[in-house]
Formats: structure tokens, C-alpha cells, sequence
């Protein structure tokens, strides 16, 4: 151990640490949901804009904004975790 560090010190600053695991927790069901979320949104809007495509290809352009939109739910929920972390 360094000079001037006690087993005390050591001690608290372990449960400081420890006492601090709600934001990550957070995080990992902002980042869960909304990756789950995102699977189920692009399955259904993927599968709408290949029928769409299969009879109007000219729609491709639109199809490929919907499902982006649907994955953008992912993103977010990454972008919420970042910031709940940064909070800890």
C-alpha cells in the first residue's frame, strides 16, 4: 500500500464505489430495451418495405427511411446509457 493510505481509507473508498451501481444499471436496461425494441421494429418495418419493394421498387428510397427511423430506437438508448455513466 502507498504511504499514507490506511485500510480504512481503502475500505470506504471500496463501499463508495459500490454504493454507486444504480447508473449502470440504468444503463444496461436503457441499452437492453432499447436494443430489443429496435430488433422488433426493424423485423416488422424490414419485412413491410420488402413486400413494399417486391411490387413498387421505386420505393425503395422511403422503405430504407422507415427502417432507419426504426433502428434510431438503438441509438438512443445508447445515447442514454452514455450519459447515465457519465453521470456516475
Amino acid at each position: 500500500m502507498s504511504p499514507g493510505v490506511t485500510a480504512a481509507g481503502v475500505t470506504a473508498a471500496g463501499q463508495a464505489a459500490a454504493a454507486n451501481w444504480a447508473p449502470f444499471v440504468g444503463a444496461g436496461i436503457a441499452v437492453a430495451g432499447a436494443s430489443i425494441a429496435a430488433g422488433v421494429a426493424v423485423a416488422y418495418t424490414g419485412a413491410a418495405a420488402l413486400a413494399a419493394l417486391s411490387e413498387r421498387p421505386e420505393l425503395f428510397g422511403r422503405a430504407m427511411v422507415i427502417v432507419g427511423l426504426a433502428e434510431g430506437i438503438a441509438i438512443y438508448g445508447l445515447i442514454i446509457g452514455i450519459i447515465l455513466i457519465g453521470k456516475a
